[in-house]
């Protein structure tokens, strides 16, 4: 085996090598630095061309035995002491030789899986980002198994407070090892994105996406509704992202948000100064309450998530029934809203919703 891979590296991979060993049998010196460069730098074009370190190595040694009896140290040995001379020299020079090979060979491959890394990143921000052309955008998407006149899905994992998700992540090869072994080769792509794990799948692979969101829903994952394109994996990327953004603001304790059950948020916000007015007249009165307004905010927000249930909002709020129904009738007094008339409920959750998503009131509007 180690005589076929020797012959079929190119002769170039070896030139210079055995004259160098001529010339180390008859003086007994060491490799030069620059022969052991020039080691290296074929190394290097070995690896780009494709050729493996294990034939690169054979055929060096192959060359090393050729030459072994017809090197002047050893035809010129005058006895055994000599000889032992000349080939522990030779042996060493051949030592230093295939290491320089080997390190010019990792350094190649490490710059080739640099260079693949970084490309992937780069097509990652372009797909991500709409940064690129659709044509080009979708073109380099087969390359890595994305075929984007689909519709695809886009599932987001934010990493727990402390961590950030990137490429030498255990979860990311989890993950990416998990998948394999239980869908083979797949559409989906898997990387990391600004600290976070993000999945792109077409739709025809659920169960591709529903296990990415299994095996990294340990914090919290997000998935968007399904778009078609280029500018649909963006638009699904940009929704994901979103849905991790309001559950941040909102308090939401659900380890899987769906942007399909938050698509009334942005709605709400899409008028930001709208919004602003309705705080400011259906709750600003609040703030005139001892205590200020933020207690008999989240009172209404706890009474409407309980389904206006009295002993269900007190038991949440830990207060007593008493208690609740005084705070519900200062509610009802301070801004002429009554939590439990059912038009007058839905102004006042409405507005208690969009104080929390714009922060109010530790955040003037």
């Amino acid at each position: 085996m180690a005589g076929a891979a020797a012959h079929a590296v190119a002769p170039e991979f070896v030139a210079g090598f055995p004259e160098t060993l001529a010339d180390v049998s008859s003086s007994c010196r060491t490799l030069t630095r620059a022969e052991r460069e020039s080691r290296r730098v074929l190394g290097e074009q070995a690896a780009a061309s494709g050729l493996g370190l294990r034939e690169l190595t054979a055929a060096h040694l192959a060359a090393a035995r050729r030459a072994w009896p017809h090197l002047p140290g050893v035809v010129g040995a005058r006895d055994t002491a000599e000889l032992r001379q000349v080939g522990s020299a030779v042996l060493g020079a051949l030592e230093s030789g295939i290491a320089a090979l080997a390190e010019g060979h990792d350094r190649a491959q490490r710059h080739a899986v640099h260079k693949a890394e970084a490309d992937r990143r780069a097509f990652v921000d372009d797909l991500l980002y709409g940064r690129s052309d659709p044509g080009r955008i979708a073109e380099q998407a087969e390359r890595y198994g994305l075929r984007l006149a689909d519709r695809h899905l886009v599932a987001v994992s934010a990493a727990p407070e402390g961590e950030v998700y990137d490429a030498r992540h255990p979860l990311l090869q989890r993950v990416e090892r998990e998948l394999a072994g239980r869908f083979g080769d797949h559409d989906a792509l898997i990387a990391p994105k600004d600290g976070r794990l993000v999945c792109v799948t077409p739709t025809t692979q659920r169960a591709v996406l529903d296990a990415f969101v299994r095996l990294t829903s340990t914090h919290r994952v997000a998935v968007s509704r399904p778009h078609s394109g280029a500018p649909g994996v963006v638009r699904s990327y940009e929704e994901a992202l979103s849905a991790l953004d309001l559950a941040e603001r909102l308090g939401m304790t659900a380890s899987v948000l769906n942007a399909a059950d938050l698509v009334v948020f942005p709605v709400l916000l899409r008028d930001r100064a709208a919004m602003a007015d309705l705080i400011r007249s259906v709750l600003g009165p609040l703030t005139q309450a001892r205590g200020g307004a933020e207690p008999l905010l989240e009172t209404i927000r706890a009474y409407a998530a309980v389904g206006y249930v009295n002993a269900e909002a007190a038991r949440h709020l830990d207060l007593s029934v008493r208690a609740l129904s005084y705070r519900l009738e200062r509610i009802t007094a301070l801004t002429g809203f009554d939590p439990d008339d059912a038009l007058q409920r839905y102004t006042l959750e409405t507005a208690a919703l969009g104080a929390r998503l714009m922060d109010w009131p530790a955040k003037p509007l």
